[in-house]
């Protein structure tokens, strides 16, 4: 009998009922099943936000991106400190506007600004291409906790199908509220898990966390320092500023922002969620201990549950791999809700106008399965390309920020024409590079090669932003009656 199995189990099934239980009470709607009819508090809104930090690509990628790469792992915090931090100001200005025009989506968001219902098709779509990547990588990551923690007494595969069964489930029952409820059992296990490995690990084998950094330092300096080309400063400072803007603009974080009760709930989890967000260090320690420890893995990700195999009896193993379960489970329900939200209210209610709510509900159900379908498939055949576009995830959605910023003020610097045509132009220069592989020395031969670091999507930002603006200045002056802007209470 395989005790670790058994435990992840449990804690699946724990999962499940929480999942189902949350809709105890309510009467699902749209509003509801989307947002919470926009009554979630403090803790839960901190706890759906955290729930984007710790993912399974977190906790085997944070420990991983150590073990393979060293120092440049650290752009993470920073750039989910960063955001935090610039959420203070933003958060509050989408949260209004959503409030007072009864909006649930990202995609309608952003219609509404620009008086452009094809903005808003352009916005789900986007959307859901960059979510996609991130539902099959919780899959995936999913499959590789169960069957390591298992050792092997369950595939990847079934594991990863029984996850999508159970996220399928009671999204479909509970909506945002199912992830909610079940954000609670996460993040206490979450806490729980790496702080005790984070500070274990390092002491059991080297006495201590500076003894183990001494270790690397004489093991592999090189992991302790950027390196000069490729994963360098440059690309460190543009990727922490890139995916710092791009952090909310995710489908699944704008769902939680516009389910918050009110305002002053954004501005405290603002303040709050970055001390939240430093325990992603201990997961860093992790990767450094594995380094001496379990040296010569190819796939730097399995670095902590070989770690974690190698050091504990098998019923801790599996408190640890039902941690890990559970990274996967409420991220991808809140991305998989608001794939589905983001295109009925992005282009189901553009073609049915006059659908009815229950109509509405019934679609983004449906939508539920076709989602978790598809990002299945991708799961099960390998999606060598999906891994390059989920590299890319940040970069494509990180495109709809001069809209986003420009939405906050009337300003003829700024129409639907010009946000649209600088989102495409953005998407398509992302998209190349992650076909091609092209950086700037591939335009630009000369270019200094410290600059041939800076992360593709801040060029493809910058390109879309001066697009954007000209284009909008253009179409300002051919207009014969401007565009009025939405008028409402900032």
């Amino acid at each position: 009998m395989n005790i670790a199995l058994i435990i992840i189990f449990f804690f699946a099934a724990v999962a499940l009922f929480l999942g189902i239980w949350a809709t105890r009470g309510k009467k699902m709607n749209v509003d509801e099943f989307a947002v919470g009819n926009k009554g979630f508090g403090t803790l839960f809104v901190f706890l759906l936000i955290a729930g984007e930090v710790y993912t399974t690509f977190t906790f085997l990628g944070g420990s991983g991106w150590v073990y393979s790469r060293g120092a440049a792992a650290f752009y993470v915090p920073a750039y989910i400190c960063l955001a935090y931090v610039l959420s203070y100001w933003m958060l509050p200005k989408i949260w209004r506007f959503a409030k007072n025009n009864n909006i649930i989506s990202q995609p309608t968001y952003f219609a509404a600004r620009y008086k452009s219902p094809v903005l808003g098709v352009v916005v789900a779509l986007l959307g859901t291409i960059a979510l996609i990547p991130y539902i099959v990588i919780q899959l995936k990551g999913l499959g590789i906790i169960v069957a390591e923690s298992s050792n092997g007494a369950i595939s990847p595969i079934m594991a990863s199908a029984i996850g999508a069964l159970i996220i399928t489930i009671y999204v479909t029952i509970s909506g945002i509220h199912g992830s909610a409820w079940t954000a609670i059992l996460k993040d206490i296990m979450i806490l729980f898990v790496i702080v005790f490995l984070g500070i274990y690990i390092p002491y059991h084998y080297f006495g201590g966390i500076q003894p183990m950094f001494e270790a690397v330092q004489a093991v592999s300096p090189e992991k302790l320092v950027f390196a000069s080309e490729g994963f360098s400063v440059v690309w460190f400072i543009s990727t922490i500023i890139l995916n710092a803007l791009g952090f909310y603009l995710l489908p699944q974080s704008f769902s939680v922002v516009l389910s918050a009760q009110g305002e002053r709930v954004l501005k405290k989890n603002a303040i709050t969620l970055p001390l939240y967000t430093l325990l992603l260090l201990f997961a860093f320690f992790l990767g450094f201990a594995a380094i001496i420890q379990v040296p010569g893995l190819a796939d730097g990700d399995l670095s902590l549950l070989r770690l974690v195999n190698q050091t504990f009896d098998p019923w801790f193993v599996g408190i640890v791999g039902a941690a890990g379960l559970l990274t996967a489970l409420v991220p991808a329900s809140v991305m998989l809700m608001s794939a589905s939200i983001g295109l009925m209210t992005g282009i189901y209610r553009l073609v049915k106008p006059q659908a009815t709510d229950r109509q509405q509900l019934m679609v983004s159900k449906v939508l539920v399965f076709v989602i978790i379908i598809i990002a299945f498939v991708f799961t099960i055949s390998g999606g060598e390309a999906l891994a390059l576009l989920n590299i890319m995830s940040y970069s494509l959605i990180t495109q709809l920020v001069p809209a986003l910023l420009l939405s906050f003020i009337s300003t003829k610097y700024m129409n639907k024409y010009g946000a649209i045509t600088g989102i495409i132009i953005g998407v398509s220069f992302v998209l190349y590079n992650a076909v091609t592989g092209a950086k700037l020395a591939t335009f630009f031969p000369n270019i200094p090669s410290y600059l041939n670091d800076i992360n593709i999507g801040m060029v493809a930002l910058f390109a879309n932003f001066v697009i954007a603006v000209l284009v909008s200045l253009f179409t300002h002056k051919k207009i014969v009656t401007p565009e009025k802007p939405v008028l409402v209470a900032e």
